[in-house]
């Protein structure tokens, strides 16, 4: 076996890991060790002692779902007495409130949809921006997309994703990743298409000027191997997307977090611990060396873990989330206000700073700061 400490080495030096040092990396438990590398890596990113974070909100639009994931607690069957579709002026409402508290994001997200016609999203979209003009629209899984192809009924997915750009979708969310491998998708989501089916979406997206985050959900007992090979996959996108010269950054971030099992169909399956999400954090850092950004997964595995993750490699603490349902709905209820986000972050030593979609940094909160307590205030 490869020794732990050589491939760290290698890591620092600058040089490619390979699956197999991936692999390795998992097995090993020196998790203070894998943490201290991926936070020396993170810093040759970002230099600055500066921990940013943005004020969005999730806004799921629909429950209604044919794809009926065995992990989620969250969706509806088509024709459910309790599923749902927002109407546009509750939509409106809930993003004027994020604007309101100097919000600059929406993640809009719900079920695979039947009975949404492609054009509901493309007026929906642009309601929102004639009304919104400066909101970034942060919004629509792949999976979600891959829809609105089927119901166009024969748009070419190039086409689709064009026309939502053109009537305000921004950029893409990476929800839906969960395991970039066949053998766990087809265990725990028959119906929601291969890995290569979400990669398509993301790097055509790519291809026409969107940015991108990408995601893994750790828990569903896949193997050590599948987790590498998805991190991989994650990072042959990334380089493809460089390599084509496109006009877009590709995946901005890379954001792991830990599958809940509660109200599920997969309720007994044992919760990954602490110690398994900081390892798969690090092990990323280490292993995407061509991702900027590593965002906290707080929502998950709550603030005091959210903190600490900015020693394993995060630089990011991802969204305010000033509303959230779906992890919600498997019984994990994690929130943090923005005036705690900014005590998190300057507890673990850093400088908080709001940023944007793209991570552009929009203000920097020091200590004692006027303009802080006055935004706090009215937050």
């Amino acid at each position: 076996m490869k020794n732990v400490d050589l491939i760290l080495a290698k890591a620092l030096r600058g040089e490619r890991l390979t699956v197999e040092d991936g692999v390795v990396l998992f097995e090993s438990d020196e998790i203070e060790k894998l943490g201290d590398t991926a936070n020396r890596i993170m810093h040759k990113w970002h230099p600055e002692p500066v921990t940013t974070f943005v004020i969005g909100r999730n806004i799921n639009y629909t429950n209604v779902c044919d794809t009926y994931c065995k992990f989620c607690a969250f969706y509806r069957a088509p024709g459910s007495p309790e599923g749902y579709v927002l109407s546009d002026e509750t939509i409106f409402r809930k993003i004027q409130e994020t604007l309101d508290v100097a919000g600059t994001e929406i993640l809009m997200q719900g079920g695979t949809n039947p009975d949404l016609p492609f054009t509901y999203y493309l007026d929906l979209l642009r309601g929102i921006k004639e009304r919104f003009p400066s909101i970034t629209m942060h919004s629509f899984s792949p999976a979600e997309i891959l829809k609105m192809q089927e119901v166009t009924g024969g748009l070419e997915l190039q086409e689709v994703i064009r026309q939502l750009h053109a009537a305000g979708l921004d950029s893409l969310p990476g929800g839906g990743a969960e395991i970039l491998d066949d053998r766990t998708r087809r265990k725990i989501s028959r119906k929601k298409g291969s890995w290569t089916d979400w990669m398509q979406v993301m790097e055509t997206a790519h291809s026409i000027g969107m940015s991108t985050t990408g995601t893994m959900v750790i828990g569903f007992g896949e193997t050590l191997e599948e987790r590498v090979l998805h991190m991989e996959r994650i990072r042959a996108a990334q380089d493809r997307t460089r390599q084509a010269g496109h006009a877009t950054p590709g995946f901005l971030a890379f954001i792991p977090w830990t599958f809940q099992p509660d109200n599920t169909n997969m309720s007994k399956t044992e919760k990954a611990a602490p110690e398994e999400y900081l390892k798969t954090l690090a092990i990323s850092r280490i292993f995407l060396d061509n991702i900027p950004n590593f965002q906290a997964s707080w929502v998950t595995m709550g603030p005091e873990i959210g903190k600490l993750t900015l020693s394993y490699g995060c630089n990011d603490f991802g969204s305010t989330m000033i509303e959230e349902n779906v992890v919600s709905a498997a019984g994990t209820t994690h929130k943090v206000n923005i005036g705690s986000t900014l005590s998190l972050i300057r507890e673990a030593g850093k400088i908080p700073a709001q940023r944007n979609t793209r991570y552009e940094i929009l203000r920097t909160f020091e200590d004692d700061s006027a303009v802080e307590k006055d935004f706090v205030m009215q937050n």
